[in-house]
């Protein structure tokens, strides 16, 4: 096997060849790509993306991020276009062509067919004077002077290109239909992902047990109650069950060192608590809760809707859901 001395040198010369052609293409986002947004938002259809090679890859790709992102999609091989696939395109609908040079044999043969079924189409291409361009009716200009293989022969820069340039379209597209929060976690119900954007702290609570004390209780019930329940805290109540403070085993450790010998039988959860405790909604996301915990380096957050302790939601609550 041939040993490669620059082996480091050749992998940054990759990434800055393909980091300056995607810096480049920013100059190349122009009123035609918005109006190839508008088209694709005002046909009432699907987009169809088309290529083949790398370029079909990509297309796939791109037809996942557009599905995700509220614009429906389809992908359509060039080459199995022509053996029945076509008949995947409906009345509105948008075919999208991707193609480095716009010049190949299958785009050639895929072309004429997309015309004579009277189909809008835009061209994702890097070459605006080929056969594809000039046969779209819309152009994204993926510009790509060299790839970054010293052969300029294998797509590597060409295709980061065309994904980001996909990935731009779909964004706008997002923005212009007012996608929101709860639109992607519909389409995202599913893995760690899904819960993160769907999963409340009310799925949460209720499967813990609610430790809790009135103001009054003994250092005694307090250690009892907290250890019972098991989730290292307890609130601490009024008589109309309003929360007014916290106890955890951090505020437990605190109270053995700053009180010393008899003094600690006659402490009450009032004496230990930490009033004003930080708490969560049980409306909020779980996510949120997540962060809160961490921003605060704590462990559990207590569960309050309108003064009124309803539970706790654990670090481990989050963990066990693959939050973390």
């Amino acid at each position: 096997m041939k040993l490669i001395k620059n082996i480091q040198s050749i992998a940054k010369e990759v990434i800055r060849q393909e980091a300056e052609a995607l810096h480049k293409i920013i100059e190349l986002i122009d009123d035609e790509f918005e109006n190839c947004v508008y088209a694709i938002l005002n046909s009432g259809g699907r987009v169809v993306i088309s290529g083949v090679g790398k370029s079909a890859i990509v297309g796939q790709k791109i037809v996942a991020t557009l599905n995700s992102t509220g614009t429906p999609a389809l992908f359509m091989h060039a080459a199995d276009a022509i053996h029945g696939d076509l008949g995947m395109i409906q009345d509105n609908d948008i075919v999208l062509v991707i193609s480095k040079s716009g010049d190949t044999a299958e785009i050639k043969m895929l072309v004429p067919l997309l015309k004579r079924i009277n189909v809008t189409m835009i061209a994702m291409v890097s070459n605006r004077d080929s056969y594809l361009a000039r046969n779209s009716q819309f152009v994204l200009h993926a510009q790509v002077s060299k790839e970054a293989d010293p052969l300029n022969l294998a797509p590597t820069t060409s295709t980061s290109v065309t994904m980001a340039l996909g990935d731009a379209l779909a964004i706008c597209l997002l923005e212009a239909r007012g996608f929101t929060h709860d639109d992607f976690a519909k389409f995202h119900p599913g893995g760690s992902l899904g819960k993160r954007l769907y999963l409340k702290v009310c799925d949460i609570y209720p499967h813990n047990e609610l430790p809790m004390v009135p103001a009054s209780a003994t250092l005694q019930e307090v250690i009892l109650e907290m250890t019972s329940k098991r989730l290292g805290a307890t609130a601490v109540k009024m008589a109309d069950d309003q929360m007014i403070g916290i106890i955890t085993d951090g505020d437990l450790r605190r109270m053995l060192k700053e009180h010393q010998g008899t003094r600690i039988l006659t402490l009450t959860a009032a004496d230990i608590m930490t009033k004003s405790p930080i708490s969560v909604s049980p409306d909020e996301y779980a996510v949120k809760a997540l962060e809160i915990m961490q921003a605060k380096s704590i462990t559990q957050l207590v569960v309050v809707e309108e003064g009124k302790v309803l539970g706790f939601v654990h670090l481990h609550d989050l963990l066990r859901e693959g939050l973390v």
